[in-house]
């Protein structure tokens, strides 16, 4: 661990100039604690530290290289490499529109757009308000429900751009 970086708090050492708050530091700590080693488990402990704090900036990346013990580029190369990690926060309510080939097919250009027309973001944006983020993914696998809406856990199909206000509403 480099003490320069991290400040004792507890159990868990926090970076000096930590902006995220404390005690999730120390939810992922306690989750990496409960793992049976910690080789082969950086990407399970990413996702937890996702969970977590929604999000992964460098301050989250060094933290979990330190208590991986693991070099901060190794996270990051990790972190950039698969799609499903963030390094930039999402909204409460993330919604991901699939632009797989039969989602994209049947018309998820347009669900895309009719919701950056009602939140007024774009792609990748998150409302001023904090409520809501635009992604799109390349496929949810569920291609006979095209196009596909997921608005964070919750899956909408054959979403059609006149449904998208009513989609908003429910959040």
């Amino acid at each position: 661990m480099q003490n320069s970086t991290c400040q004792a708090v507890g159990e868990c050492r926090v970076p000096e100039h930590a902006v995220l708050p404390q005690p999730l530091y120390r939810e992922v700590v306690q989750f990496i604690e409960s793992l049976p080693q910690k080789e082969g488990h950086l990407v399970t402990v990413l996702h937890k530290a996702q969970s977590v704090f929604g999000y992964l900036p460098i301050e989250v990346q060094q933290f979990v290289a330190d208590h991986m013990e693991v070099p901060l580029a190794q996270v990051y190369g990790v972190v950039s490499f698969y799609t499903f990690f963030t390094m930039v926060p999402k909204g409460k309510y993330p919604i991901s529109v699939c632009m797989g080939t039969a989602c994209f097919v049947k018309g998820a250009d347009k669900v895309v757009h009719a919701f950056k027309e009602q939140l007024k973001i774009d792609i990748g944006d998150v409302t001023p308000d904090g409520r809501f983020s635009i992604d799109t993914l390349r496929c949810v696998g569920g291609c006979a429900l095209a196009p596909i809406v997921m608005v964070g856990e919750k899956v909408y199909g054959n979403v059609t751009p006149g449904q998208v206000k009513k989609i908003l509403a429910e959040y």
